[in-house]
């Protein structure tokens, strides 16, 4: 981007960063006295740094998208100047502190969904991707194409969260009947459940 992200819109992306979910308009003012909307929400939608939805007459609710997720990453280590306006001593200040962040990242193989990624909002982020790849509930997805939507997400944690959807009913899991269909990333992506792989995802509800 050749512009930069204004003050507001960047601690809104940093925020969301930290929460690491979906986060609605009212939730946002209690954690940090702000709500990201109008021309701010507006520009971070356009970016397609910031995935916002609302249903209804509800407050928006907004999740980094993996774009997003590697806004924030280039933005911690790029040791450039504070965002415009306003001025104070504090930020200069915190992107010292984030620049050092970035490289302790950097030396311990870690990225930012591993130090902010929540495991209690690991299933939210499954329904997220499964509403990305199907047009209602009950349609089938493939985990090879549901995996790279998870923000990095590990896989054992993946594993796990999707075999305890599938044992609360919750989800169904079934085995690709194709086989010659199945590519590499099916079968890498296939999660073992009742003894055999499963390729093909089906929530309940979104």
């Amino acid at each position: 981007m050749t512009e930069r992200l204004n003050h507001k819109q960047t601690a809104a992306m940093f925020t969301l960063m930290v929460l690491a979910k979906a986060v609605s308009n009212t939730e946002l003012k209690e954690a940090v006295g702000f709500t990201l909307d109008g021309q701010d929400r507006v520009r971070l939608n356009d970016l397609k740094l910031v995935d916002s939805r609302r249903e209804g007459n509800r407050p928006f609710t907004h999740e980094l998208t993996e774009r997003g997720w590697a806004w924030c990453g280039e933005e911690l280590g790029a040791r450039t100047p504070p965002p415009p306006h306003p001025r104070s001593t504090l930020v200069p200040a915190l992107y010292a502190m984030l620049a050092g962040f970035a490289e302790y990242l950097g030396q311990s193989g870690l990225r930012l969904v591993d130090v902010f990624g929540q495991p209690a909002d690991l299933e939210h982020r499954i329904r997220a991707a499964y509403r990305k790849l199907t047009a209602a509930p009950g349609e089938w997805a493939r985990l090879a194409e549901l995996r790279p939507l998870l923000n990095g997400a590990p896989a054992k944690a993946v594993d796990e969260a999707l075999q305890e959807l599938s044992r609360s009913g919750r989800a169904h899991l079934i085995p690709e009947s194709d086989r010659k269909a199945l590519t590499g990333e099916d079968h890498e992506a296939a999660v073992r459940l009742g003894g055999e792989d499963n390729h093909l995802l089906a929530l309940e509800e979104w």
